[in-house]
């Protein structure tokens, strides 16, 4: 692939699209540690920004109070710089593949139907995932083809605390042994296939432990799974087969990144603010935490960070990252800085 033009006034002519591209093809032939070309196209913020083609912000200060996470300052400027830009691009990816599979279905004289667009996000704990897939879920509700958008996460598919306790694995509560795969595998894939109506487990963190009730996902014209563990690849079993995966169904992943000291910070201090919102609940299965002190709090949520969470990003989940489509890499600040593209 040969290096992208020097930008310049013949790029700026072209409009903000092609400045931009310009910048991400001379950076990703750059962003290999082993000096192959990158998979992934680089974006800066600003240059990201600009491929959002003055498309309406259609997300108020009061959606983006209900959508964010305790913490996050996401703001409406991030909004519309780097999410907007990415619900436009997803536009494009579900009516591609809807076209895609249009004519596959000519081909081999079926009945065309439309299949539900399956979007993965992944990343560690407490960085930001979550108000990931919410904002993406609001903002592809407003597009004119899919008024239906289910968001469903996988802590639903957790095994129950008693089954987890019985197997010895309620300290490994995250770790990809922790989930019933075997459900979730099965759920995925039934929506994909354009069941009517599939039940999806739900989990309260309340009470730290999956719910007996379920909701039902009847046809969506979009689907996002958000999790930890969610761009796992399959494992393969003794036999020689293997147990498949939930990325195997997903027409587009994102993965929520940032370095992990700045994770680990943003996990103890959602620890400590949580002594006075969900752990203050004395239904809450943590509510033995709310009248720690700060010192005692942060000794608390660093010890389980060390534990449990930071050996299930460095052993599990940052591993994956590199199968993601999208990566949003955040700074310090929470704020996304780098957006990257696969385009290999």
């Amino acid at each position: 692939m040969p290096p992208g033009p020097t930008p310049g006034t013949d790029e700026r002519r072209a409009g903000p699209r092609a400045a931009a591209y310009a910048t991400m093809t001379r950076v990703a032939l750059t962003d290999s540690p082993t000096g192959l070309p990158s998979p992934y196209a680089v974006f800066g913020r600003t240059e990201w920004a600009r491929l959002s083609e003055s498309h309406p912000m259609n997300l108020t200060g009061d959606d983006l109070t209900r959508l964010r996470g305790l913490g996050e300052p996401v703001d409406l400027d991030e909004v519309e710089s780097v999410y907007l830009p990415l619900s436009r691009l997803l536009y494009f990816y579900v009516e591609a593949t809807h076209g895609l599979r249009l004519a596959t279905s000519e081909f081999l004289g079926e009945r065309p139907t439309r299949v539900p667009f399956v979007v993965g996000v992944a990343g560690s704990v407490a960085v930001g995932k979550s108000t990931t897939a919410r904002i993406l879920r609001e903002l592809m509700l407003r597009w004119p083809h899919t008024p239906r958008v289910e968001l469903v996460t996988t802590d639903g598919f957790l095994y129950p605390n008693k089954v987890l306790e019985e197997r010895g694995l309620l300290q490994r509560k995250g770790f990809p042994e922790s989930y019933d795969r075997r459900a979730l595998l099965k759920f995925v894939a039934d929506v994909k296939s354009g069941e009517l109506a599939v039940e999806a487990r739900q989990y309260s963190h309340l009470t730290y432990d999956v719910l007996p009730a379920t909701v039902t996902i009847r046809k969506p014209d979009v689907l996002i799974v958000e999790g930890l563990n969610v761009l796992q690849p399959p494992t393969v079993r003794s036999d020689g087969t293997n147990t498949g995966s939930i990325s195997d169904f997903f027409d587009f992943s994102v993965y929520v990144d940032a370095d992990l000291e700045d994770i680990r910070r943003w996990y103890v201090e959602r620890f400590l603010r949580l002594r006075q919102t969900a752990f203050a609940d004395p239904k809450s299965y943590f509510h033995r935490y709310a009248a720690l002190s700060d010192a005692q709090a942060r000794a608390t949520a660093t010890d389980i960070w060390t534990r449990i969470n930071e050996p299930n990003l460095i052993e599990n989940i940052e591993p994956t990252k590199g199968r993601a489509t999208l990566v949003l890499a955040k700074g310090s600040d929470h704020s996304v800085e780098t957006i990257k593209l696969r385009k290999l």
